[in-house]
């Protein structure tokens, strides 16, 4: 670790206090950024991540540097006092938990921005912190946990973020903080949408990817793979336009793109099945397949993929 420089975390201007609640992958890596650009960060993560980043700092490897990036860590939910911002970044299957374990945590004035899989993530959260600003956010980044402390960034890492504001941040101070770390980010108001946008990468490529054991790149190249691939999007485009949801953006541009910026990137779920973890697989295609059963709306290639990945989980535990 010695030849791998520390960041000059100097004070930002007009600094943030900020709190990531799951830092994983994900949480690490915009933290990360937040801390390299002079925002008092504290990650709140699994035990031997915070070792790591107690004795080292956070190893934070990306396309264009790899730095060593001072920051606090944590494995108690307390962490989060104080906090103007919190990164709420833990999976859809612990949203109402973790939501509950911050609740008497959270200062009043906290905004609360959801990085996560999934579409209804920030209205369970709000079911959960009523009195609280919570925000949903849209991710688009390639990354994975490399080893204890130690965030790897494959690509991308552009977010949407719909208004939000609480009384001492809102969320265009935010973006404001994020674009000036280094992490492109825009508001819109059509967050649901996007939510949706991603949902439909996300079914389209998730499950392959952890059924496969294959990276982004692999899987499209596979032989009727991309017709597999189609009409699981046909079955996603057909329950939103029965929510009466305006995907946000060119879906079948998106799809292309994936592969392409993001060829040496496995999936999510497919980090979850081969580490033996339960993945978010109810949250991407099983929602399609809960929607579209209450619908009426026929989506077998969903199903497949849905219950192929249950299977493996299974198999896992």
């Amino acid at each position: 670790m010695g030849n791998i420089p520390l960041s000059d975390t100097l004070p930002a201007k007009n600094s943030l206090k900020v709190a990531v609640m799951g830092a994983g992958a994900v949480g690490c890596y915009y933290g990360g950024m937040l801390a390299r650009a002079g925002h008092e960060v504290v990650l709140i993560a699994r035990p031997e991540h915070v070792e790591a980043i107690a004795r080292d700092g956070l190893r934070l490897q990306t396309t264009t540097f790899d730095e060593q990036v001072r920051l606090v860590a944590s494995s108690e939910p307390s962490a989060v006092q104080g906090a103007q911002l919190v990164l709420f970044c833990v999976k859809s299957t612990d949203t109402e938990s973790a939501g509950a374990l911050l609740r008497p945590q959270l200062a009043p004035d906290a905004l609360v921005l959801t990085l996560q899989n999934g579409v209804d993530n920030a209205d369970r959260l709000r079911t959960v912190l009523p009195q609280y600003a919570v925000a949903a956010a849209v991710v688009y980044v390639a990354v994975e946990m490399a080893g204890p402390g130690h965030v790897k960034h494959h690509g991308r890492g552009e977010l949407v973020i719909e208004p939000a504001a609480s009384k001492s941040i809102s969320s265009e101070a935010v973006a404001q903080a994020l674009i000036a770390a280094g992490v492109p980010t825009e508001i819109s108001d059509n967050v649901r949408g996007a939510l949706w946008g991603k949902l439909i990468l996300n079914c389209a490529y998730n499950a392959v990817s952890a059924i496969a054991q294959l990276p982004y790149g692999k899987t499209v190249q596979g032989e009727g793979i991309q017709e597999v691939m189609r009409d699981v999007v046909a079955e996603c485009l057909a329950v939103a336009q029965a929510e009466g949801v305006q995907v946000a953006g060119d879906v079948e541009a998106a799809i292309r793109k994936i592969a392409e910026t993001m060829p040496s990137q496995f999936s999510s779920t497919a980090q979850d099945l081969a580490r033996g973890k339960r993945s978010e697989i109810d949250y991407l295609n099983g929602l399609i397949v809960q929607r579209g059963e209450a619908l009426g709306i026929a989506t077998p290639a969903n199903r497949v993929l849905w219950a192929l990945v249950k299977l493996m989980e299974g198999t896992r535990t």
